[in-house]
Order: C-alpha cells, then sequence, then structure tokens
C-alpha cells in the first residue's frame, strides 16, 4: 500500500469513527430530553446501548467501540474531545482554530490533532460549558472571554464571527505538580549556581520582576521562586486567576479577580485587590501578572516597606520590560514620566528575563540589577546572561547594593 493510499485509509477511518460519534451523540441527547439528567452510569448504559444498535448496521470493532464510548461520555459530561488533550501531561498548549482543525504544543513542538469534534454544534457545547462552569457568559454580544478550567488551566475564547474561520478556543495547561527550581536544573533552564544565587535573592527580600514572552514559562518560573521563601511570613498572592501552585507557604491569602456581569457591573480588578491587599498585612506580595493599571499600585507597594514582592510581565527583554512598566503606570495617572521612572529604579531590585528557544527549551536568559536612575534614564547592570558557545551562564558581576 502506498503512503498516499495508507494516509486516505487514515482520513476514511477517521471520518467514520466521527460520524459514529455523531449519530451515538444524536440518539443519547434524544434519550436525555425524554427521560432528563442521567447518572454516570446510566449515561454510559444509554452510551452502549446505541452503539450495540449501530453496531448491528455493521462491523464496530470491541476497542473502537470503547473509545468511541469514552469520546461520547467526555461530550456529554467533560470537554469531548478535548478531554483526552487534557490528560495528557505532554501536552502543554490546546488550539482549536475551528471544530475541526485542532492544533497541540507537545513536548514544544506544534502537532496537528487527529481527532476532532464531530460538529461544530458539539463543539459549540463545549464552549459554553466552559464558560458556564466559572459563571461568564460568551455570545454575540461578549464575543471574547477568558476563564479557567477546573484544573486550573487557562482558557481563552473567541468566537465566530469576531474569528473568521470559526470560533477559536486556546488552552493553556499547568503541570499538575509544579516545577521545582531542582526540576528546572535537571531541565538545564538554570544551573546549579542560579539556583543558589536565586534563593538568596528571594530570602533576602530582593523585589523581583520577571519579564518574558509568550509560553516562556514567566508563571512556572515564579511558581519556583515562592519555594524559597521563609515559612515564617505571610504572603498575599493576586492574579487575574488562579495559576500559580504555592503549596510551601502556609500563611497564604489568594485573591482573584472578577469580571463585570452582564449588567456591566460588580467587577474586581487587579489594582483593587493590590489595593486592599496592603490592609492585610502581608510581609510579600504576588502579583501574578503586570498587564495594566495595577503596575502604579504594586510599585508604590514595592517602595512603602513591602520588600520581598515578585511580579510578571510580557516583554522581548529587561529594557524592554522597563518602557512597558513606564506605560503600564501611565495608564493609571497622568504623573510626570520622571515621577514613575523613579517608582520603578526604586521598588524594583531585580529583573529576571526568561526565553522560549525553536526546540522548546525554555531558559534564564539574564539577570539584571535596576540602579537608580542617571541622566533621566533607569539604569539597568546585568549580572549574569546566557552564554550561546558555551551553552551555560556568564557572570558578569555581583550586586553591590545590601538591602
Amino acid at each position: 500500500m502506498s503512503g498516499l493510499e495508507e494516509s486516505n485509509g487514515i482520513k476514511s477511518s477517521l471520518q467514520e469513527d466521527k460520524c459514529i460519534e455523531k449519530e451515538v451523540c444524536d440518539r443519547v441527547r434524544g434519550d436525555i430530553s425524554q427521560s432528563g439528567e442521567l447518572e454516570d452510569e446510566r449515561l454510559r448504559e444509554v452510551i452502549r446501548s446505541a452503539i450495540c444498535d449501530l453496531a448491528k448496521k455493521g462491523s464496530i470493532p470491541i476497542s473502537k467501540r470503547r473509545v468511541i464510548e469514552n469520546r461520547v461520555f467526555n461530550s456529554f459530561r467533560k470537554l469531548g474531545v478535548l478531554q483526552e488533550f487534557l490528560e495528557d501531561d505532554d501536552i502543554s498548549e490546546i488550539m482549536v482554530n475551528r471544530y475541526d482543525e485542532i492544533f497541540l504544543e507537545r513536548k514544544g513542538n506544534f502537532v496537528r490533532a487527529k481527532n476532532v469534534f464531530s460538529s461544530e454544534e458539539v463543539y459549540e457545547d463545549v464552549i459554553q460549558k466552559i464558560v458556564g462552569s466559572r459563571n461568564k457568559i460568551v455570545n454575540e454580544t461578549n464575543p471574547i472571554v477568558d476563564t479557567r478550567l477546573s484544573d486550573g488551566s487557562r482558557a481563552n475564547i473567541v468566537l465566530k464571527p469576531i474569528a473568521v474561520g470559526g470560533s477559536v478556543l486556546t488552552i493553556r495547561k499547568f503541570p499538575k505538580k509544579a516545577f521545582t527550581m531542582d526540576r528546572m536544573v535537571e531541565l538545564k533552564s538554570i544551573d546549579s549556581e542560579l539556583k543558589i544565587f536565586l534563593r538568596q535573592l528571594v530570602e533576602r527580600r530582593y523585589n523581583i520582576f520577571v519579564s518574558g514572552g509568550t509560553s516562556s514559562g514567566k508563571t512556572t518560573f515564579l511558581n519556583a521562586l515562592t519555594e524559597f521563601i521563609p515559612k515564617s511570613e505571610r504572603v498575599v498572592c493576586i492574579e487575574d486567576s488562579c495559576e500559580l501552585k504555592i503549596t510551601d507557604v502556609p500563611n497564604l491569602v489568594r485573591l482573584e479577580s472578577r469580571d463585570k456581569n452582564i449588567s456591566g457591573k460588580n467587577e474586581i480588578t487587579i489594582r483593587d485587590l493590590v489595593r486592599t491587599s496592603l490592609r492585610m498585612r502581608p510581609d510579600r506580595l504576588i502579583v501574578g501578572e503586570c498587564r495594566g493599571a495595577e503596575t502604579l499600585e504594586m510599585l508604590q507597594a514595592f517602595n512603602t516597606g513591602h520588600d520581598g514582592g515578585m511580579s510578571t510581565g510580557h516583554a522581548n527583554s529587561t529594557k524592554d520590560m522597563i518602557s512597558r512598566l513606564e506605560g503600564m503606570a501611565l495608564m493609571a495617572e497622568d504623573l510626570p514620566l520622571s515621577v514613575i521612572r523613579q517608582q520603578i529604579a526604586y521598588g524594583i531590585d531585580i529583573m529576571i528575563h526568561l526565553e522560549r528557544r525553536k526546540d522548546g527549551r525554555r531558559i534564564l536568559a539574564e539577570i539584571s540589577e535596576v540602579r537608580g536612575i542617571r541622566n533621566g534614564e533607569i539604569v539597568l547592570e546585568k549580572i549574569v546572561k546566557r552564554d550561546e558557545e558555551k551553552d551555560g551562564w556568564e557572570w558578569i558581576g555581583d550586586i553591590e547594593r545590601a538591602k
């Protein structure tokens, strides 16, 4: 059999499976509408019965029946075809461009999924199930939604016709177990010497800001840094959606922002949470990611005795991150740029930049110290930088400013 014939055979088999799944779903949906909500075991019985009825019309192997049963069950009780991707620890990102086009990031590489949704209706049902579980709404009036799944995975939804080819769903998964610094050493994201240095930075209560591009590992890295926080300290962690898995801090308060309701009211922003967190007597303040006006409140907190703070932001370098911090702080108030730069220069001590390589590996690319202001500009001094030729890190200088 030629490669083309084999490929066509696989496509034909997948298409046949999709047709069977759709017919089983339609039958089960009809039974549910007549008998009402079913218990899980009863639902499986109904699915098996529908599969057996179809098997009488043609040969369906027993092994395939089990697969179809699980997929149909997942479409009613879980997230359909997405469930097997969510349960696969090697997959870090799920990108649904339309109901029949799904791409996955597996171990740092993009692959196209063979299994897709059986129909657009089934796909739209899953989208509504995702947003409904978080008491959110996505429709023509509100076609763009950020939310998260029950396991903490981050989800972004853009409905058609805003998404021209079909509704788009992007899910960023996070490891079930939090990455440790030891694990990062194993993966060569850092080395053992950097691990010791990072521990010293955290224990000595330097204010640390982690920058990087999309999918560079900022959240994972920030989470790993928290393992160095002394257990005697009280930590307040603020996020858009709870993604950090902080397990080594007994006295931990977690705050999560809230979107506007249907009436456009009752929104709780990150900025609101940063303000109120300062009344909670935190030893350290962690802001999962700075995206806007909350940056000013965070900087003011770092400048008023709340040492040891941590946060992250999107940027291509530490220098670019400084510019972004300036812009985001100006979203809050129309202050002179010189004032904003002072807040940054004396509020943040250390900038750490991460990069994601073409092979999917995420590495620490640079550590710089914020050394104040010179000639009106914020001064960054590199302490560590990545040495590609040696596949390691070059130490340029030591921190001179004592806390």
